[in-house]
């Protein structure tokens, strides 16, 4: 038996997503910029998806912008947002992905900007009081926090985080990739001027994703090159997958509480099982259901021998999953999440991250594989 439980990596694709993409493949290749019957054919899908996701999300299609990855849009809202508005002060958490991370520090290291991190307490949750002095001491800051953590699943309070960033004036950047198609997300009323989309986070294809910049802030282009995305972004827009991301959306929406139902029951029957099977188990980040991503379970696991080899010793059992422990000296490579909220270096982590094809006979062949293995490291 083979089990795949690291969908907050990236998620199989949908069947339906994949015929939509085969269809387009198989008969539209034009260029979207050539001004042909085959280019239009082209762009007339590109802009019919563009509407698609929109509509979903109840925002402008004029607000949305195709990208090649979420970590893409990532660098063109942080980068783009903070040099085009003169920015020289930017907030974020030190359990931000690193496609924020990176570039926010990279920026610093730079001298282009002052950057400030957000006190977080032991289950990764924003002090959102801190949050609040941090943008009272410094005038239009850059704000950037993700709405769920992809290592321990806690959540952020996106409306509370925009409500503060209008009152002082801050430009907020969200991070949605793990959330995308999990959560309604109503961009008619949220106060945020960036989000982002990776649609293979989401059963769509690989390569492809967006960008949402509200339409109260203004940037340049990231990338030049051409007029494609409405002079937003040069490059041959990658007509196969926006299509299959509009799909995959669409799809996600339309059996949005189903799944999350369904994999919520499987994220607690987890944690139920592995508390009463493996002697001291703990979970990692917000365990809540209000206040943590459904499809993201992070387990610690007792002390033991090769702890380092838990996630290779689950391949071999055939289970698919990732993790790891918290860095234990400056040099060492392990999870800054996990060291951010003060996790213990000595115990390992497991991050096992859900979807809708997974049963509950995949937890307890898990939760089973788990056991002996905790069992033989004693």
């Amino acid at each position: 038996m083979r089990v795949y439980f690291d969908n907050a990596a990236t998620t199989p694709l949908d069947p339906d997503v994949m015929k939509e993409m085969y269809k387009v493949m198989e008969n539209q290749f034009g260029n979207p910029s050539s001004i042909h019957a085959h280019g239009r054919e082209a762009r007339t899908l590109i802009e019919r998806s563009r509407k698609t996701i929109a509509g979903l999300l109840h925002t402008s299609p004029a607000e949305i912008f195709f990208t090649s990855s979420g970590t893409e849009a990532d660098n063109t809202a942080i980068r783009c947002g903070i040099i085009d508005h003169n920015i020289t002060h930017a907030i974020t958490s030190h359990t931000e992905h690193h496609a924020v991370l990176h570039t926010l520090e990279a920026m610093e290291k730079s001298g282009l900007i002052k950057l400030s991190f957000v006190n977080i307490d032991s289950k990764g949750t924003i002090d959102y009081d801190h949050l609040e002095t941090l943008l009272k001491e410094n005038e239009r800051s850059f704000v950037s926090l993700m709405h769920a953590n992809n290592e321990i699943g806690t959540l952020s309070d996106m409306e509370r985080v925009g409500d503060l960033c209008e009152t002082y004036n801050a430009i907020y950047h969200c991070d949605t990739v793990q959330t995308m198609g999990h959560y309604p997300h109503d961009l008619s009323k949220l106060k945020a001027h960036f989000l982002v989309c990776a649609a293979h986070k989401l059963h769509g294809p690989k390569g492809v994703g967006f960008l949402h910049i509200n339409h109260k802030i203004k940037i340049k282009p990231f990338i030049y090159g051409g007029a494609q995305e409405r002079n937003m972004r040069g490059g041959t827009e990658n007509i196969y997958g926006i299509v299959g991301l509009a799909k995959s959306l669409e799809l996600a929406y339309s059996e949005m509480g189903q799944h999350q139902s369904h994999i919520q029951g499987l994220k607690s029957y987890m944690m139920e099982q592995l508390t009463a099977n493996v002697p001291g188990v703990s979970f990692n980040g917000e365990t809540d259901a209000d206040k943590s991503l459904y499809t993201v379970l992070n387990v610690s696991f007792p002390e033991m021998e090769m702890s380092d080899m838990l996630l290779f010793n689950l391949d071999i059992a055939g289970i698919s999953a990732s993790g790891g422990s918290a860095c234990s000296s400056g040099s060492d490579i392990g999870s800054h999440v996990l060291t951010a909220i003060g996790a213990s270096s000595s115990r390992p982590s497991v991050r096992f991250s859900f979807s809708k094809y997974n049963t509950k006979e995949e937890v307890d062949f898990v939760v089973a594989k788990v056991r002996e293995l905790c069992a033989v490291n004693v």
